[in-house]
């Protein structure tokens, strides 16, 4: 199983300006239609999710980086049988 360690990613997005949470989501958990003011990005790191943009699904592998343009239609799945954790940052506005 890969690993995914936080710290270099909260770091790399600090860097370019992004913040940095965390998700843990049961099986089934939908994170329905969100629109942003701002750029965010996405990367799973245990499990597996389901992310559609604009109504274009993609399923992430573990570590990949998906980003969601600001105010782009989203929704997040748990797509598997087990908890996931994933990352998520927004861009900063000044």
């Amino acid at each position: 199983m890969t690993t995914i360690i936080p710290e270099p990613i909260k770091q790399n997005w600090h860097s370019r300006g992004y913040s940095f949470g965390v998700f843990r989501d049961p099986p089934g958990q939908v994170w329905a239609d969100f629109v942003h003011q701002t750029d965010e990005l996405v990367v799973l790191a245990e499990g597996e999710i389901e992310v559609e943009i604009e109504g274009k699904a993609q399923r992430p592998q573990i570590g990949e980086e998906v980003f969601i343009s600001e105010n782009a239609v989203h929704t997040v799945r748990n797509v598997g049988l087990t908890n996931n954790v994933w990352f998520h940052g927004y861009k900063n506005i000044s």
